[in-house]
């Protein structure tokens, strides 16, 4: 049969890709994408979209598709052999993409085709296309001398290698602790659900009693709920020294000098440097910043400072009240950072009257997916419907495929949900592309022309259903993952309702990286509206244990407009600790590649350590290894960006206010939803993020709203 990672003729062939597939399938696509470029660069025509741009876009979407679905089945089904395979190719790949950043041929091609007559009547998405590929050249090297080349294109391969590193000693340390739990009485507190989640895990193993990882629906519910001051101790120090050289408090734990991310992260502080100044930048926050809205590492440090002054008196606040309470009502004078979530809970409980763990009980999965979609159905007019034909093909049973539908019943875009945690899967939540929307067809080839439709993958880390009396009970979730699902779905929205027809800048793709952010941090706000949450929620003991996608609730099984106040009330509960510690990390990310002497006598833990006493109001223990697990600037996309989430919610929340000044006083308004398709989701990358929001908005952002949503400026 042929490969399966060779075959673009529909969706990718997960339950037939096998590790044997994968080196031959990249082999044969490296070797058509040079022979590709081979052929354009020898052809001594003048370029032209069809017969430069165009070529080269389709050998590498093919390219990217494969390793695009090897990389993800690296994340979320992560095995030894898996990895080894996924490893020896990276290096392939990155050499491959780097070499053609720098090929200095395709480079003045570019360049001829950007001065042509051809460029002044191109539309608007592919002028940027062009533009972008000529500053990514200049970024990638190609105006280097040939000895810099070969040392910028080692660069490239070993902090691939290294990010790829990273990420594995993060998933091995974090699935290398188990903690077994033998006596009921140490689970005091600990809500039924979870406890009975981790009996089913130990269960698995053969084991008596409970078993517990550091996976969140494991590790949290701990942290918050447990009345066992020595087990939250216990979880917090295996948690908070992941991939560090302080071994786990877990006996049958990984040696942890083999899983150190800390060598890892002083090679790639100095690696970054070193492109750096290779490209003729002072550092390598400057590289970062020069694809995104912020212009200089000056004018991100002063934005982020201007939020931490506007924050800290209400994190002062925060933390004076969550200290007086912990002393007067627990008897707890010195709160330790395993104490935190712990008697923040019995403060929430205290002050408002509910605990997240009673939220908790009206997000059932049946009644939040069907909410969620109920949501951007009315906003955009769309259809969103699971899809269930046999030949579908998964990596997990417990994965979903859904279709978005247009109002003429037109495809437009589908969606893989994999909603819980599992060992051989990286934590955290994220959207990743499987192919994207363009137009394709139109030759001898492709035959004619079509549509080609966009997929996205939307990954989450929350419990699954559990087992109870012999029924299977829904998943649930508490309040702060729903926001955390609606996010992730923004940016699949982002990339699906696009309408953009060539690739370079459809959907996610040529977006300023901080404001990528916006649409996922929009749809956030959504879940704080009553007529949202009215619909969506379901007592879980009022369902039916089928594991079916229910319908919206009545009204009597809904969430209680009282519970609901009462969430409203609690929504800026030490919303000041909370932003505080989202600009440290992003003070800490910034510092570390705009001033930090890689290779000098200070450490990346000590500069956060710095950072944290002239900004933090709680400092860590001294043993906590925060920077060897932040896997966003050191594993993913986000160097010299982690401000961007900040940067985003200044766009997110002034763009939200337009829905909330909505005359007709319905949030869920599809007159403005219309306009934010066309004017934000539907343009992708095909022209700059500020216009676009001023397109949508009628001006330049402003940070009023950021502050009213966090209850830091006058409602």
């Amino acid at each position: 049969m042929m490969n399966p990672l060779l075959d673009f003729s529909g969706l990718p062939r997960f339950a037939d890709i096998r590790i044997e597939h994968i080196t031959p399938a990249v082999k044969q696509l490296l070797a058509d994408g040079r022979n590709t470029i081979d052929r354009i660069r020898d052809d001594n025509a003048v370029p032209t979209w069809q017969n430069f741009v165009q070529p080269i876009t389709d050998a590498n979407e093919r390219l990217s598709r494969a390793w695009g679905q090897v990389s993800h089945l690296n994340a979320v089904a992560n095995t030894p052999e898996l990895r080894e395979t996924y490893n020896a190719n990276l290096p392939l790949v990155t050499q491959y993409y780097a070499e053609l950043a720098q090929d200095p041929v395709l480079f003045e091609k570019f360049k001829q085709l950007r001065n042509s007559r051809e460029f002044e009547s191109m539309n608007q998405a592919r002028k940027k296309i062009i533009e972008n590929d000529l500053r990514d050249f200049r970024l990638g090297g190609a105006e280097l001398p040939p000895e810099k080349k070969k040392r910028f294109l080692q660069i490239q391969e070993e902090l691939s290698a290294l990010g790829s590193r990273f990420n594995d000693n993060l998933l091995d340390s974090t699935n290398s602790f188990v903690l077994h739990v033998q006596s009921a009485d140490e689970l005091s507190g600990i809500p039924d659900d979870a406890v009975q989640a981790a009996r089913e895990i130990a269960e698995k193993d053969n084991a008596p009693g409970w078993k517990f990882t550091l996976h969140a629906p494991s590790y949290m519910p701990i942290m918050q709920y447990a009345d066992n001051r020595a087990l939250r101790e216990t979880m917090y120090r295996a948690y908070s020294t992941r991939a560090s050289e302080i071994r786990s408090p877990a006996p049958q734990a990984e040696n942890a000098a083999n899983l150190d991310n800390t060598p890892l992260i002083a090679k790639m502080l100095e690696l970054r440097k070193e492109e750096a100044q290779l490209l003729g930048f002072d550092c390598y926050a400057e590289v970062s910043l020069a694809t995104k809205m912020a212009s200089t590492p000056k004018q991100v440090l002063d934005f982020l400072s201007e939020l931490a002054a506007k924050a800290r008196p209400y994190a002062e606040r925060d933390l004076k009240e969550l200290r007086q309470f912990s002393a007067e009502k627990m008897g707890l004078q010195n709160v330790e950072a395993w104490d935190l979530a712990y008697v923040s809970e019995k403060l929430r409980l205290d002050r408002y009257a509910f605990s997240e763990q009673e939220v908790k009980q009206y997000f059932p999965e049946t009644s939040v997916l069907p909410g969620m979609f109920k949501v951007v159905e009315h906003l955009y007019g769309i259809t969103i419907a699971q899809l269930k034909a046999a030949d579908i093909q998964l990596w997990h049973a417990d994965v979903k495929l859904f279709n978005i539908m247009g109002v003429q019943g037109n495809l437009i875009g589908r969606f893989y949900l994999d909603l819980y945690a599992r060992p051989g899967k990286r934590g955290g939540g994220w959207m990743d592309d499987a192919i994207s929307r363009r137009r394709i067809g139109g030759n001898e080839v492709q035959g004619e022309e079509s549509i080609q439709v966009p997929v996205a993958y939307l990954n989450c880390n929350f419990s699954a259903p559990v087992h109870l009396d012999g029924q299977t009970r829904p998943a649930l979730f508490t309040h702060d993952e729903v926001i955390t699902l609606f996010h992730e779905f923004g940016h699949g929205l982002h990339h699906l309702l696009t309408q953009v027809e060539d690739l370079g800048v459809s959907g996610i793709h040529g977006v300023e990286w901080d404001a990528v952010e916006l649409p996922s941090q929009f749809m956030e706000n959504f879940c704080w509206e009553w007529e949202v949450l009215r619909d969506m929620t379901r007592r879980v003991d009022s369902l039916p244990r089928s594991g079916s996608l229910q319908e919206p609730a009545s009204s009597d099984q809904s969430l209680p407009r009282d519970l609901f106040e009462k969430m409203l009330a609690a929504k800026n509960f030490q919303s000041g600790l909370q932003m505080l510690r989202q600009i440290e990390f992003a003070l800490f990310d910034m510092h570390l590649h705009a001033d930090f002497r890689p290779g000098g006598e200070k450490t990346a833990q000590q500069l956060l350590d710095e950072i944290r006493k002239q900004v933090a109001v709680i400092i860590p223990p001294e043993f906590n290894r925060f920077p060897n697990s932040f896997s966003h600037i050191f594993g993913g996309g986000y160097a010299a960006g982690y401000y961007s989430y900040k940067w985003a919610e200044v766009l997110s929340a002034d763009a939200y206010s337009l829905f909330e000044e909505s005359p007709s006083g319905v949030v869920v308004n599809p007159e403005t939803g219309a306009r934010f398709w066309n004017e934000i989701l539907a343009v992708g990358g095909s022209r700059a993020a500020l216009e676009s929001f001023i397109a949508f908005r009628g001006r330049k952002p402003k940070i009023d709203a950021l502050l009213r949503h966090h209850g830091m400026a006058p409602a």
